[in-house]
Parts: C-alpha cells; sequence; structure tokens
C-alpha cells in the first residue's frame, strides 16, 4: 500500500508491506527534507559510497520499489524501513534529524493504531486535508470517492486483475472516458507532477469520478467480468455513464466540469489565480 505522508507539509513517500507489517520510505525524499539539496539523488550517491567505504551493511538493506515519480510514472526508487532509514539519517548532519525521527516514532505507531481501529487512519487523513486547507465539504467528498475507490479495486482483486500496471490501465480506461483526458493529461491541466489528482480535484470532479468507478463497479458485477479484458469494457461502460452526465450538466450550465484547478501553492510573490475554465 503506497502512500504520501506529510513533515512540515513536505510529501514523504511510503509503503506499508503488509506481510512484513512495516513502513518503507523513500530515501531521496528524506535527504531532500533533511538537507535542502536541489539534487538530493546526487547527494544519496555520495552518502551510498561514503556508507560503504566505511564497511556499513546499511546500503546493503536498502530496497527497490516502485513509487510515484515527478514525471506521473511510477518507477523504481531506493527506499528504507525505519531501521534502517534512522542509520541513514545518523549519517546526515541536520538541524531537522532529530523532528524527523520523531516524526518516523510517530508514523509507525499511527499505523499500529489503525491496524487495530481503521477508523483512525480516515481520521489522520481528514485532519491532514484540514491542515492542507480542504473545506469539510471537499472533504466529505474526498473520502466518499475513497471508499468508491476501495470497493471498485476489491472487486477487480477478486476478478483475477493484477494490482499494478494492470489497476493502472483501468482506471485510465474509466478516467479518460469520462473527462476525454487520459490521467496525465489531466495532471498537465492541473500543472501536477508528482500529486495526487484526486487530491487536486475540484467538488465536481471528485463526484463525477465517483460516479464513473461506482458505475463500473456495478456494471462489472452485473456482467461478472473477469480478468483485464472484461473489466476493460465494463470500465467503458462505466465511464461513459459519468461522461454522459457530464455533458448534460455542462450543457446546462456552461461550464467545464473538468478543469485546471488545482490545490497548488502559488509560486514566490503570486498571488493565487484562479484558472478560467474554457467550455468542452
Amino acid at each position: 500500500m503506497s502512500d504520501i505522508k506529510l513533515f512540515e507539509e513536505k510529501k514523504v513517500r511510503t509503503h506499508w508491506d503488509i506481510k512484513e507489517e512495516k513502513w518503507y520510505f523513500s530515501v531521496i525524499d528524506v535527504i531532500e527534507i533533511l538537507t535542502n539539496s536541489s539534487i538530493p539523488k546526487r547527494y544519496w550517491s555520495d552518502l551510498k559510497k561514503k556508507l560503504t567505504a566505511e564497511g556499513s551493511e546499511t546500503y546493503e538493506k536498502i530496497v527497490r520499489l516502485k513509487m510515484l515519480a515527478d514525471d506521473g510514472k511510477n518507477r523504481e526508487t531506493d527506499v528504507a524501513d525505519t531501521e534502517t532509514l534512522l542509520r541513514i539519517i545518523q549519517s546526515i548532519p541536520s538541524p531537522k534529524a532529530e523532528p524527523f525521527k520523531q516524526w518516523l516514532a510517530k508514523t509507525g505507531y499511527e499505523r499500529m493504531q489503525e491496524m487495530s481501529d481503521p477508523g483512525q487512519g480516515l481520521d489522520r487523513a481528514r485532519e491532514n486535508w484540514q491542515k492542507l486547507g480542504r473545506s469539510e465539504k471537499w472533504i466529505q467528498q474526498r473520502m466518499t470517492g475513497q471508499e468508491t475507490r476501495n470497493k471498485l479495486t476489491d472487486y477487480w482483486k477478486e476478478a483475477g486483475v493484477k494490482e499494478g500496471d494492470e489497476f493502472v490501465m483501468l482506471t485510465n480506461i474509466i478516467h479518460q472516458e469520462w473527462t476525454g483526458l487520459t490521467v496525465k493529461k489531466h495532471k498537465d491541466l492541473k500543472g501536477l507532477k508528482s500529486q495526487n489528482l484526486r487530491d487536486h480535484m475540484n467538488e465536481a470532479e471528485l463526484i463525477f469520478t465517483a460516479l464513473a468507478e461506482l458505475s463500473t463497479r456495478q456494471i462489472a458485477e452485473s456482467e461478472q467480468a473477469k480478468g483485464l479484458p472484461q473489466n476493460a469494457k465494463a470500465g467503458k461502460k462505466g465511464g461513459a455513464v459519468a461522461k454522459n452526465a457530464r455533458l448534460e450538466l455542462e450543457a446546462k450550465t456552461g461550464k467545464s466540469v473538468v478543469t485546471g484547478e488545482n490545490f497548488l501553492p502559488p509560486a514566490k510573490g503570486q498571488k493565487k489565480i484562479e484558472t478560467k475554465t474554457k467550455k468542452r
């Protein structure tokens, strides 16, 4: 289970290994936070050489996992569990080292709480969105949409669809059918890179995304779709339901549902400007 966590409002890509029951963290993200380096990959490359020269076994415990990169694609990157990451942090002179260690401990403790009480995970997600300035209305819609998404992916798993590339492929089919854009093109429209697209959708986009995925699941269930090809057909049909609803709404309002609006902070010295939308 991959996720984005925040340390002082800066992203850290993470992965929870269900079998091992432990977190893995993107080493590059952590180094960027601790060093403020503009080239964290080079810093990590130099640090790896130093650790190897010192005879440290830390690098041998590094794992390679696919995580969402700045270009919007899942690419392999170095990750470390909490124990290994703490050893890496000890080799980095930084005033943020101690606060980050405390953040790691808190992250691990919170995960244990969530395993015994899943509701706490939802509470923490709500708290993070509140810190980022999202409205209660938006947060409720985002959480409802996530529940709809989870039910769809649960069906895919049971139907023999492989997690990873096949999930991405089906998601893109649904998204392109209802929006007329691939997920990447939609992110480009909003000026996003590694950010989660859904976290930058407006209320209407969240609602129509949920409608597309709800329709897809119900159609797939009624057709007893199995495997990738059959679920791809169900995805196009489910996406079409949301597309037709979108076109009808846009015809009545004269406003585009799919827009470049996002929650990105404005550049330094600039005020946040609302994106003008064109009728699609």
